[in-house]
């Protein structure tokens, strides 16, 4: 998760590699859901996933009530928290799905690389 959007942005740099822009994270799971870690992504088209967050919450019950943000087979921007945010993956078999965020997190090699 980045803090922010601005960064440098390095020639030749590769996706997942320090100096990069992009680091990929991927949510796998099989006819189950799984929570987004919290960030700011770019969600790929993946078949059989829904992107849904919390619509309401009963406190008497502790049951929250998901709804679909993001319709199967369709891309979209994903803002979760980390807990308020699931991938539902509506088939039995593995899937995952690819989730793109500007690089935040990632370890740097060194100070100046070429």
């Amino acid at each position: 998760m980045s803090l922010g959007l601005n960064k440098i942005i390095l020639a030749n740099a590769s996706t997942n590699t320090a100096g990069a822009y992009w680091q990929l994270t991927t949510v796998t799971a099989n006819n189950a859901t799984v929570l987004i870690p919290a960030g700011t992504y770019l969600a790929f088209p993946t078949a059989n996933v829904t992107i849904e967050a919390v619509n309401a919450y009963n406190a008497t019950t502790n049951v929250a009530t998901f709804v679909t943000l993001i319709a199967n087979n369709t891309g979209g921007v994903v803002i979760s928290d980390g807990v308020n945010v699931r991938a539902n993956v509506i088939v039995a078999t593995s899937t995952t799905m690819i989730l793109a965020t500007v690089n935040g997190g990632q370890s740097v090699s060194g100070t100046y690389n070429t």
